[in-house]
């Protein structure tokens, strides 16, 4: 009987996928450096295949961060580090930071900010509106 991925699969995925984005890498670069297909990148990320230790290990060392940066912190809670691969698995979220952290002037990004926080609150102002959940607008 073949093994079933599990939830802590489905972490390192989304992990997988926020740290591969955020150093520029696409599914295709990271699978041709470590030995495997772009479509193997798409099912370790969306956690539908484990990821083998040394496999792993080698996606670490690619993406420059300690093989710990792909698991719960050691108290078996969800930590604030999982909110933060979960808002950079959003579409557009990497590209939107590093547009962001250009922005030289202080005064520039604060502005900034605040209209992305309006938009936001506007968005959920239109999806409660419309009946909807607020947390799927966001």
């Amino acid at each position: 009987m073949p093994k079933q991925t599990t939830e802590v699969d489905r972490l390192v995925g989304v992990r997988i996928t926020a740290l591969r984005k955020a150093k520029g890498l696409s599914q295709t670069a990271l699978g041709n450096a470590v030995g495997v297909t772009f479509q193997q990148v798409q099912k370790y990320e969306k956690g539908q295949n484990r990821v083998g230790a040394g496999r792993l290990r080698e996606i670490a060392r690619l993406l420059e961060v300690p093989v710990s940066a792909f698991f719960e912190d050691q108290t078996g809670g969800e930590t604030g580090d999982d909110n933060v691969f979960g808002f950079l698995s959003a579409q557009g979220a990497i590209e939107l930071l590093r547009a962001y952290v250009q922005i030289e002037d202080e005064q520039l990004r604060r502005e900034v900010l605040a209209i992305v926080r309006s938009a936001a609150r506007l968005g959920r102002h239109a999806a409660a509106a419309n009946g909807e959940d607020s947390a799927a607008a966001e």
